[in-house]
């Protein structure tokens, strides 16, 4: 993660899932249950992990609180909804200056990081979730 301690980890859920080509186009719903299961499984650091997803609830997965503390959120539909959704969780934090948001896309970055995030890549959280599995 970043430099300084995060008191919460913000996934882009589908920048993360669309950092890997390997076929998560043919199954979006069972991308997004991976990401899930494998932040969930990530070891307890005590960081809150918000995890924002593109789209309605997925069935079997409702918003809200989920195993290994991610909370999944969902930003609905619409041109960036789901980065709005992003921005609000990240502006409704204690403390937004403490946030680490997991993203590739430019523009959500520098909507972010005005509200005093760090911003880090979605493919070094791929590459730390594929390393934790193996």
């Amino acid at each position: 993660m970043s430099a300084s301690p995060a008191q919460h980890l913000v996934v882009d859920g589908m920048n993360v899932i669309g950092s890997k080509p390997d076929g998560w186009w043919r199954d979006l719903d069972g991308a997004a249950r991976r990401l899930l299961d494998q932040l969930s499984a990530l070891p307890a650091t005590g960081v809150a992990v918000p995890l924002v997803l593109d789209g309605h609830p997925i069935p079997g997965m409702p918003e809200g609180r989920q195993p290994g503390g991610v909370h999944l959120v969902y930003g609905g539909t619409g041109r960036d909804a789901g980065d709005d959704r992003l921005v609000q969780v990240v502006a409704a934090l204690p403390a937004p200056d403490a946030a680490l948001v997991v993203t590739s896309d430019r523009a959500l970055a520098a909507r972010v990081t005005r509200l005093g995030a760090t911003v880090e890549g979605a493919a070094a959280l791929r590459r730390r979730l594929d390393d934790a599995d193996t």
